[in-house]
């Protein structure tokens, strides 16, 4: 396995770099550790899956032909930018960030302009119980050499869907609209619900399992909701640019980032905990 430089070592990369044993062979560079208040708990978690912790973002890149940038979409081209001047020539850029296709397709420029190789890569599933078995979609025109690469960094569950940069990204964009919006959906039902006093007599009607899954919606909105929410943004510039209207997806974000930004923490174990939590 060859050395890898991670951008970002925040829930997938720290779970990556944990599950795939990439102790010395990962270097790391996460903004969150410039932060003094911060800086004791990255390096403690650096330490703790045996990787390098790089002082800036030069010296995460050098020397390293492989890149993942994993960090939140609303700083994945910004940070794609800011790599492109510190790449090694031919170093492949994973971009693994959940981001519309025309966002990938921009920091595609800056990296391929300063002589990278970018490849889009979509996370189709949480990484965690994932691990290294996640769904991976690929597409750009080294997407066939950054899949070599990654299955050596023992990733399982990649394939390569297209040489271009944006359909990989497409597929998980318009994938996150159900997904994310069922999300959405069930807290807003749910909230409603408890506050009319009817929770129980609604979700009976669903089903006997439907209880589990809506606890486990809520759990990732109350954890991700940001994250989901940022992500969700992108959506809807992928949805507009074509030419859908994104009249569901808007309150998506919306309802996403209302409730992640409650960060409740801990998160309370049941489903009823969590909505009298959540309506108080």
């Amino acid at each position: 396995m060859e050395n890898v430089a991670l951008i970002g070592f925040g829930e997938a990369g720290s779970t990556f770099a944990r599950a795939g044993g990439w102790t010395e062979r990962a270097t790391v560079y996460d903004v969150k550790a410039d932060a003094p208040a911060n800086r004791a708990t990255m390096l403690a978690a650096y330490a703790e899956a045996g990787v390098t912790g790089a002082a800036d973002l030069a010296e995460a890149l050098a020397g390293s032909k492989l890149v993942l940038s994993l960090v939140t979409a609303d700083q994945a081209l910004a940070v794609a930018q800011a790599a492109a001047a510190h790449l090694e020539p031919g170093a492949i850029f994973c971009d693994m960030n959940s981001v519309a296709p025309q966002t990938k397709r921009a920091a595609a420029q800056a990296i391929e302009a300063a002589g990278g190789h970018y490849v889009d890569v979509a996370i189709m599933a949480p990484v965690n119980p994932g691990w290294m078995a996640v769904p991976l979609l690929l597409s750009g025109s080294r997407a066939h050499d950054a899949l070599t690469k990654l299955t050596a960094l023992g990733f399982v569950n990649a394939r390569v869907v297209g040489d271009q940069v944006g359909r990989a990204s497409t597929i998980k964009m318009l994938r996150s609209v159900m997904y994310k919006g069922v999300e959405a959906l069930t807290a807003e039902c749910l909230l409603a619900c408890e506050k009319a006093g009817v929770t129980d007599e609604v979700l009976g009607s669903f089903g006997n399992d439907w209880s589990t899954g809506a606890d486990y919606r809520l759990d990732r909105m109350m954890v991700h909701g940001l994250r989901r929410s940022a992500e969700m943004a992108e959506v809807v510039k992928t949805l507009e640019a074509l030419d859908v209207e994104p009249l569901m997806t808007r309150g998506t974000v919306t309802r996403q980032r209302e409730i992640g930004a409650l960060a409740v923490v801990p998160v309370p174990p049941t489903l009823d905990e969590k909505l009298e939590r959540l309506t108080r």
